[in-house]
């Protein structure tokens, strides 16, 4: 079995049974089979029967045009990209299309904006994603903006970089 994101999924008998006085909650949390949807993105390994948590599904999975996009994927190969050094991918909300794949990127010291950039590395998308994964914002910064923990804030990015979608 080749590894796929998915929604990780958990139970067993030191589970808790039910949010305290919050029905609809523990309703939408949990599988009508008994199975709690925990909100972490896995990646099941075959070979050694485990999971690795890769992040969360309230950001990490985008939903655009119908199709649920793993931001994940799409940050793995910006990555392999020679002059990115760091990015981050979310959804900037959209009515037309729900959410509109954009990414914040810092570049290699030494490379030019994304003016030059963004041509090729789209370019470079092309080959390795499917077209309705490949982000429609790119914005270059020094830095991409963390938390005290070091983590990515993906839910603010919407907010500090786009006003509306285009």
């Amino acid at each position: 079995m080749i590894p796929q994101d998915g929604e990780l999924q958990v139970r067993g008998p030191t589970l808790f049974k039910a949010y305290w006085n919050r029905p609809d909650e523990t309703q939408s949390e949990w599988t009508t089979d008994g199975w709690f949807k925990t909100g972490d993105v896995a990646e099941y390994n075959a070979t050694f029967a485990s999971y690795r948590i890769l992040g969360r599904a309230s950001v990490d999975i985008l939903k655009s045009a119908g199709y649920k996009v793993s931001a994940l994927e799409i940050e793995r190969v910006i990555l392999e990209h020679p002059q990115v050094r760091e990015c981050a991918v979310y959804g900037v909300p959209d009515d037309t299309w729900g959410q509109i794949v954009a990414s914040v990127v810092r570049l290699d010291a030494g490379t030019s904006g994304i003016e030059q950039l963004e041509p090729l590395l789209v370019e470079f998308l092309k080959l390795n994603l499917a077209k309705y994964k490949i982000p429609r914002i790119f914005h270059v910064v020094d830095a991409i903006p963390k938390n005290a923990m070091g983590k990515v804030n993906k839910k603010s990015l919407p907010a500090l970089f786009d006003v509306q979608a285009p």
